[in-house]
């Protein structure tokens, strides 16, 4: 896991390493381990390293093969490689390192483009040709790693996240009113390839596009997701496909366990991660180190779930640490937090992620976590009632999205307002080939769309904040290709995720299956009072707040007259949702 940047020049002119510097410079949490910077001709990239595979100097990045008149720097890790490399080899390649790194290098002169097809794991990356001039960028299926760049005037400029890019300067840093929309109504999702900064953008996931050294650029989407029965699918039964589901997942745990350091788990004590680490018990990893995070409670909502990390814990005999946080912890490093946000991320848990991760980087470089079994699996309650709706896009809007178009008009500045972004983008989603069903259409959006550009983006931003690799076993584009596959009612069975609450029967206890859902719960974060209100308040009365006008003052005073009152479908604080998108401006001086 690392963090890379670059800049191409379309003028002819060499970039110069100044701005690579910078970019690095905020990458450093990324990648602590290393540093590099290489220029030549009209391409200039960066790389910080987290050394997780081959620990020596021989994996550097970037990496340059002059053999073959290639080079990249790349962010991720691909499970596969050693299977590659073999195949490689057999074709008449020859390796100086032991990593993934160079595996995709020679792959890429192997297959082109189309390597990544044969990758299984997490990547974006930037190859770039000696003799052609062309660069190729390329982001893994359902965008666990992050690829945001921004236009020059004179080239383009590339990074693993936004706060890289506006330290290379020449960012146009207005709002896009597009992206404004979808973080105010479509609960801060807010899909490629736009940002709230209309000078930066992002490469969609499952994308490779191929620039050219005058600036002619193409994109390639490599990989869709299809819903529906495949072969003799339906001849299967709910037995069958517990199975078939708990042997996907013990496959995709396996791989996501190639490291040449520990491997650690996020426990939160739900179904998700406590499947994770019975599974990687069953495959006999001993002295497992597992961490969970509490916070206080709020108005009697309670702020940890130690009761059902801590059966597991015991049950597998791990090494686990529990992480306490008051709220004289919680406050100060809020600041900190919402710096470490390459976007605005309006979940309470950002928090808990950024303050458990820097604990759990104290003791372990890689963990395996649990995001993405619900959008995976059908583990929320809006999925059950879609699947006998009569109109799908309304149905989700009213269980999904934070605010009708109607209060989007009366909170924000009326310049901002235009048509009804979020729900003219889930109409077109649903209206895509490939998922018949509405309960399928909204399970490909949240798995393609929601779940890139919230909990794992979130997860990316937090971990990597404090150098630590998160590996998410359940987005295996296979065990994700497979769910797809899977009837809707045996996912929704049993208040959802049926099927893998039946298979985790035979591998961990049936209390932590059977107990409630559960979620990081920060209280602090949803009932706002106190410090935690008058946190909001300034920076709600900041001068950079009032110049920028972005939020309507009548809105404003009926929200912060009673906070609590104001709380979003998906049970969030509508007050925190504003306050956290001016913090995010402040901290990035925007």
């Amino acid at each position: 896991m690392c963090g890379i940047c670059g800049e191409i020049r379309f003028d002819g002119a060499q970039p110069s390493v100044e701005p690579i510097a910078r970019m690095n410079r905020v990458l450093f949490p990324r990648g602590p381990d290393g540093s590099g910077i290489f220029q030549a001709r009209h391409i200039a990239v960066g790389h910080q390293r987290l050394k997780i595979l081959d620990l020596s100097e021989h994996a550097q990045q970037p990496m340059v093969d002059n053999e073959l008149g290639l080079g990249i720097v790349f962010n991720g890790c691909i499970y596969n490689f050693r299977e590659l490399r073999a195949q490689l080899r057999s074709l008449g390649y020859r390796f100086f390192s032991d990593g993934d790194t160079e595996v995709i290098l020679k792959a890429y002169a192997a297959w082109g483009a189309d390597c990544v097809e044969k990758f299984h794991g997490m990547f974006a990356f930037a190859i770039w040709e000696r003799d052609s001039g062309r660069l190729v960028l390329g982001r893994d299926r359902l965008g666990i790693k992050p690829l945001y760049y921004t236009e020059t005037g004179h080239g383009l400029r590339f990074a693993s996240t936004l706060p890289a890019l506006l330290a290379a300067g020449g960012v146009d840093t207005d709002i896009d009113p597009v992206a404004l929309h979808h973080y105010m109504s479509f609960h801060a999702v807010v899909p490629a390839p736009h940002t709230i900064l209309r000078g930066v953008r992002k490469l969609p996931p499952a994308t490779v596009r191929v620039i050219e050294p005058d600036g002619r650029s193409r994109d390639h989407c490599y990989w869709r997701l299809h819903f529906g029965p495949q072969g003799d699918d339906s001849e299967r039964n709910y037995e069958d496909w517990q199975e078939i589901t708990l042997n996907g997942l013990r496959k995709a745990v396996e791989r996501r366990l190639i490291a040449d350091v520990p491997v650690g788990v996020l426990l939160s004590g739900g179904l998700d991660s406590s499947l994770i680490v019975g599974l990687l018990a069953e495959q006999g990893q001993r002295g497992l180190n597992t961490f969970s995070v509490g916070f206080e409670s709020v108005d009697q909502e309670k702020g940890d779930e130690f009761q059902y990390s801590d059966i597991i814990a015991r049950h597998f005999d791990t090494e686990h640490h529990q992480i306490r946080v008051d709220s004289a912890q919680l406050l100060p490093a809020l600041n900190d937090c919402i710096l470490a946000m390459s976007e605005p991320m309006v979940s309470h848990d950002v928090i808990g992620f950024y303050l458990l991760s820097q604990r759990v980087a104290q003791h372990v470089k890689v963990v395996q976590s649990g995001q993405g079994a619900d959008e995976v699996f059908a583990g929320y309650h809006w999925y059950p009632p879609l699947t006998e709706s009569s109109d799908p896009v309304g149905d989700y809007a009213r269980v999904f999205f934070d605010r009708e178009h109607s209060e989007f008009a009366q909170a924000i500045d009326p310049r901002f307002v235009a048509e009804d972004y979020s729900r003219a983008f889930v109409e077109h989603h649903f209206a895509i080939p490939g998922a018949q069903q509405p309960i399928d259409k909204a399970l490909r959006l949240d798995t393609q769309i929601m779940l890139v550009d919230d909990p794992v983006k979130r997860v990316d931003n937090m971990t990597m904040a404090w150098g630590l690799e998160a590996r998410v076993p359940f987005l295996d584009h296979e065990l994700v290709e497979l769910a797809a596959r899977i009837p809707a009612q045996y996912k929704i069975a049993d208040g959802g995720k049926g099927v893998v609450k039946e298979a985790a029967r035979a591998v961990i206890p049936h209390e932590v299956i059977d107990r409630p859902k559960g979620y990081f719960p920060v209280p602090a974060l949803k009932y706002l009072q106190g410090e935690y209100l008058d946190y909001v308040e300034n920076s709600l009365a900041q001068p950079a707040a009032r110049q920028r006008g972005l939020f309507q003052e009548d809105y404003l005073k009926r929200l912060m007259a009673d906070p609590k009152q104001h709380i979003t479908p998906l049970r969030g604080s509508k007050v925190w949702q504003i306050a956290l998108l001016e913090l995010w401006f402040q901290q990035h001086g925007i």
